[in-house]
């Protein structure tokens, strides 16, 4: 216990001149923090220690004056300034990241913001049940769908060479709060940054951090938006200056896995056909189908019915129907497709160490087939050759 001036015991209100180490390492404020005996703050530790905690995941680190730059642990509850231990399974490590990114006042926010708790998603009837949106519900997807793929189009245009996955982070935010949004990924299930930086080996959930995109590297960038209660998610990999002719075959093999399945939707087709599809084009090119990982339903809630996996011989019940919004979103892997996670809890890597690519749209059942409510604009730069040509 630390010696201070005499302050009043946070337990009983006596004169107090001890106080608690950890909150003292914290930077806390004294009078919470003052013990008039070892008793007295035995007695109080059960529930003063959650003050340690609040601190930690308000402020990353728990020390309002600590600018961030520590490695990620715990799923976003904890940070580490060592590099932690792991069997690696690819040559990327993970760098350290910075601290939370402010969301002004005005913006309005999911109910995870303020302490990375989803409230109404776990048990919602929308987990079971797929939602046919409402005329009001689908246009207020489409407007965030479009903010959603804007902002997804300003990252696109800073990407090279020695440009951190972090400043990605800051463009996706900067952009989102810019159009009135909120990034649906900041503290979701306390997930620390605005988006998803996917490099290389990652297969998804990669967390921005400090590490400067190399030449030849490949990066996939998530993107979710909520705006006007309603969320939007789409992602694109890119590739960072001079990519590889085996990388450049698998991005562009994901991207047209995204579009074949794209193609069979409309009304009455099985949730579990998507699945076929994807995996068949995939295996004919020699790459395998990520299996830990699905698109999912998306509206009002960021992850609901239906599930939707991207690998053959699936068990997805249910069928297309019109008023339907969900996302389709491979991940293709250069070997094998099994993951493993990194001690961030969020860090998806395949097993091997080889490459993975994902592509992912929100799409809108209509009456007659589909509206991919996140389609490329006109004003979105020309990033790959295929499309080009």
């Amino acid at each position: 216990m630390a010696d201070v001036a005499t302050l009043s015991c946070a337990r009983c209100s006596k004169p107090a001149n001890l106080q608690c180490p950890k909150c003292v390492e914290l930077k806390l404020p004294r009078e919470d923090a003052a013990f008039c005996t070892q008793d007295c703050f035995k007695a109080s530790w059960s529930s003063h220690k959650s003050v340690h905690l609040k601190a930690k995941q308000s402020n990353g680190t728990g020390n309002p004056e600590n600018d961030g730059w520590e490695y990620c642990m715990k799923k976003g509850q904890g940070r580490t300034p060592k590099l932690p231990y792991f069997d690696w399974t690819g040559t990327l490590r993970p760098y350290p990241i910075s601290s939370k990114r402010v969301v002004p006042a005005h913006i309005d926010l999911p109910d995870w913001a303020a302490d990375g708790i989803p409230k109404e998603e776990p048990s919602s009837d929308l987990q079971r049940v797929v939602e046919i949106k409402t005329p009001d519900q689908i246009e207020r997807m489409r407007e965030t769908c479009r903010i959603a793929r804007e902002v997804l189009d300003a990252a696109a245009c800073v990407i090279r060479p020695g440009v951190t996955t972090d400043e990605i982070d800051r463009v996706v935010h900067d952009a989102t709060i810019a159009a009135g949004g909120y990034p649906s990924p900041l503290n979701y299930h306390f997930f620390p940054k605005s988006c998803c930086t996917s490099v290389n080996e990652v297969i998804c959930h990669g967390i921005p951090d400090a590490r400067k995109l190399e030449d030849g590297d490949i990066v996939n960038v998530d993107v979710t938006v909520y705006y006007k209660g309603v969320h939007g998610d789409l992602n694109d990999t890119y590739f960072v200056g001079n990519v590889d002719e085996e990388s450049r075959r698998l991005v562009q093999c994901t991207y047209e896995c995204l579009e074949k399945a794209i193609s069979i939707v409309k009304p009455g087709v099985r949730f579990r056909e998507v699945g076929e599809v994807i995996n068949r084009h995939a295996t004919m090119a020699g790459f395998s189908v990520v299996k830990s990982y699905c698109g999912h339903g998306i509206g009002e809630l960021f992850h609901c019915a239906p599930n939707i996996p991207h690998y053959a011989r699936n068990k997805a019940v249910g069928v297309m129907k019109a008023g339907q919004t969900f996302t389709i979103e491979p991940m293709i892997n250069a070997g094998v497709w099994r993951d493993r996670m990194w001690p961030d809890g969020w860090t998806a890597v395949t097993a091997d160490g080889k490459r993975s690519a994902q592509f992912e749209h929100t799409l809108l059942v209509t009456e007659t087939g589909v509206e991919v409510l996140t389609a490329r604009l006109p004003s979105s730069p020309k990033v790959y050759p295929w499309l080009d040509a």
